[in-house]
């Protein structure tokens, strides 16, 4: 890769894990409510399932997904019925001495799945396919299999180190959300970012 694309993959990586979204608020709810290593599991089935959704665009699933009306529709609708329901789930602990894990039960499989529904994952997936894989500097690249390698792997360190950081704030919160009500409050404005999440990917 030239200098001019390490940047701007560099620069869409950062843009794109360390704003706010669905992986990055469950990560931060997930430890402010049971702790880091509660988290852990989810923070590494983000870069688990942005590998599998990178592999998927560059066998052509991803111009199907975004060509294809009906399919575009049941994932937007799906993964923005998961996150209501993710939601919904989340404030029903207001209290960290309530709780439990098995309410806001987000398994490593379920987290994995949940890039496959974000319609928002499979457009950036798809433009990294587009224009880092296949293409280089406008051009059909002839090392396609090694190109797919190095955007994955920054993925990859992207996709980790944007959740483990926003589960570490939240981690770190957990004495003061133990006081009062404050948890209650803490989860309903995540449960707001979920919220206003689901809406904008209805809009995409």
């Amino acid at each position: 890769m030239s200098a001019s694309e390490w940047i701007a993959l560099m620069a869409l990586g950062a843009a794109m894990s360390f704003s706010p979204g669905p992986n990055t608020t469950l990560s931060t709810a997930l430890a402010a409510n049971f702790g880091l290593r509660r988290a852990l599991s989810f923070c590494l089935a983000v870069p688990t399932g942005w590998v599998l959704l990178l592999l998927a665009c560059g066998l052509g699933v991803g111009a199907l997904v975004t060509s294809v009306p009906p399919l575009r529709w049941a994932i937007k609708l799906t993964g923005v019925a998961y996150l209501l329901w993710l939601v919904w789930k989340l404030n029903q602990t207001t209290t960290l001495a309530q709780a439990d894990p098995n309410r806001l039960q987000v398994t490593f499989v379920q987290g994995v799945a949940l890039q496959f529904v974000n319609i928002k994952a499979w457009m950036i997936a798809l433009t990294l396919t587009a224009g880092w894989v296949v293409n280089a500097n406008g051009q059909p690249a002839t090392n396609t299999g090694e190109r797919l390698a190095i955007v994955a792997a920054c993925m990859v360190f992207y996709a980790f180190t944007s959740n483990f950081t926003y589960a570490l704030v939240g981690s770190m919160l957990r004495g003061w959300l133990a006081q009062g009500r404050r948890l209650l409050w803490f989860n309903r404005v995540l449960g707001l970012v979920l919220v206003v999440t689901a809406a904008w990917m209805l809009t995409v």
